[in-house]
């Protein structure tokens, strides 16, 4: 695994702090992040709480090309993607981006890309739970 890129996917809570810290850079003017949240509805829907599931050692690989890809693509320095995996309740951070460039354009087009590309091709499924019943949703869309 390359030194400038951060990659997790765990069952413990995230930590934004430790992904800023990581992207941290003296040669950067810029860090941008992507913090996703467990919202309280989908589709008109009451959302209770979602779980995450993943094909573990394939998300992983998933990831990291994720990372290299936008390291080739963007000037960026650094790039962290966690995520994580099983229950999270109403506002809980499932998955974290935090991407640092010398300018922000960078940062910005890097972090977008890299969610973006994630939700389509790294195998992670949710759960999403409501009040009448439960539905697995695949991730890719």
């Amino acid at each position: 695994m390359r030194e400038n890129i951060s990659i997790k996917l765990i069952s413990e809570e995230l930590n934004l702090q430790e992904c800023i810290d990581f992207v941290q850079d003296d040669a950067c003017g810029g860090i941008a992040t992507f913090i996703g949240t467990v919202r309280n509805h989908t589709k008109g829907k009451e959302v209770k709480r979602l779980e995450f599931s993943a094909y573990t050692s394939m998300a992983i690989k998933e990831l990291q090309k994720i990372a290299e890809r936008a390291l080739e693509k963007f000037d960026i320095s650094k790039i962290a993607i966690h995520h994580a995996e099983g229950l999270l309740q109403i506002g809980d951070i499932p998955v974290i981006i935090a991407v640092s460039s010398a300018h922000r354009g960078a940062s910005f087009k890097a972090c977008k890309f890299a969610i973006d590309t994630l939700k389509k091709s790294v195998p992670i499924w949710k759960k999403e739970f409501f009040k009448d019943g439960e539905v697995w949703v695949n991730a890719h869309p």
